[in-house]
């Protein structure tokens, strides 16, 4: 596994990171403990998690949050030392109106949760979940600042933001003399690249790590489901869940599926390799955060992350899936020409 530079930082992280919303939720510890030690042994250093995954999610009911990230604290042990740990703070987790958001009263509460929960006394990347329009950023960043002065914090980073609330945040930080996002995790696929219009540009600008979630399109660039039909027993998909739902819905999806095949048996590939390799060779992506509920789906979704795709390949993939903004292929052009 190779480890890539985490944006301006000297930090380094695995190109694959392991996403854990399935702990605690789909799977319990024991399975969960299977997942951990498959993805450790892959070369996988960077763990991801939120204060939100866990059971409460499909319960509905927010104070059964947590799982993800006491399962994680029960199994690191340790082996925390050789872990890049983050988590998210925002969700709701409490029946209470202050439980949620970004203010400085609910992200020094959530932090501390979370370091109990973690069984940790810091986290090496503390994320807030998504733009919070109801609290002033300055706030935000100014808790987020202490809680890296005080060592509770390693570094600080956005998921779900959108190019200019980035801008607008470094701006802040940069006037105030604060600790700045030094990430954004955004949702990026084969079947979600509308990152390359402004975000990526803006990452490759200012040295912004980008994790990119859901680099299997949530399954479906995986081939296991078929448009107008039943998805398969067990899986997401049946379990009705939302934005799974409407990627079914939408043939394009599939006729990119369908154009996907060749190339990965033409590589001896499986769509899920191609996926998440593409994710990964993109120049400006450090890492992709795969989600897993079995060891197998660790082992056989990162066999080929070694190989990055050829600029042939790259192109192939662009015109099927109705080719790429043109910042994207000066991405590309810039890369190639400093490599």
């Amino acid at each position: 596994m190779s480890l890539k530079k985490f944006g301006r930082t000297g930090l380094k992280v695995s190109e694959v990171a392991l996403g854990t919303m399935a702990f605690g939720r789909w799977i319990d510890e024991s399975k969960s403990a299977e997942v951990l030690d498959s993805a450790l042994d892959a070369g996988i250093n960077f763990i991801d998690t939120a204060d939100v995954y866990g059971k409460g999610t499909d319960l509905g009911n927010p104070q059964e949050s947590g799982q993800s990230e006491t399962i994680l604290g029960h199994l690191l042990g340790a082996r925390r030392h050789r872990i890049i740990l983050a988590t998210k703070v925002h969700g709701r987790v409490g029946s209470e109106p202050n439980d949620q958001g970004q203010s400085r009263y609910h992200i020094i509460r959530a932090v501390e949760n979370s370091l109990r929960r973690l069984k940790t006394d810091y986290i090496d990347l503390y994320q807030v979940h998504r733009f919070d329009k109801e609290t002033p950023l300055e706030e935000t960043l100014r808790a987020l600042d202490d809680l890296v002065r005080q060592g509770k914090v390693r570094y600080i980073g956005a998921s779900n933001y959108a190019a200019w609330q980035l801008a607008k945040a470094h701006g802040i930080s940069a006037q105030l003399g604060l600790h700045r996002y030094e990430s954004n995790q955004p949702e990026y696929s084969l079947i979600a690249r509308g990152i390359e219009q402004e975000l990526l540009p803006f990452a490759a600008s200012e040295g912004l790590a980008i994790i990119a979630y859901s680099p299997l399109g949530r399954g479906v660039l995986t081939g296991k489901y078929q448009f107008d039909q039943a998805p398969p027993a067990g899986s997401r998909g049946a379990a009705g869940e939302a934005r799974i739902k409407s990627l079914l819905e939408n043939e394009r999806n599939f006729q990119i599926v369908e154009g996907l095949k060749p190339i990965a048996a033409r590589k001896g590939w499986t769509l899920a390799q191609l996926a998440l390799t593409w994710v990964i060779s993109q120049p400006h992506v450090t890492s992709a955060i795969l989600g897993a509920s079995s060891p197998q789906n660790i082992t056989d979704s990162v066999a080929k992350a070694a190989e990055k795709l050829t600029s042939e390949e790259l192109a192939e993939i662009d015109e099927i899936t109705q080719g790429v903004p043109g910042s994207l292929k000066t991405l590309r052009e810039t890369a190639a020409g400093k490599s």
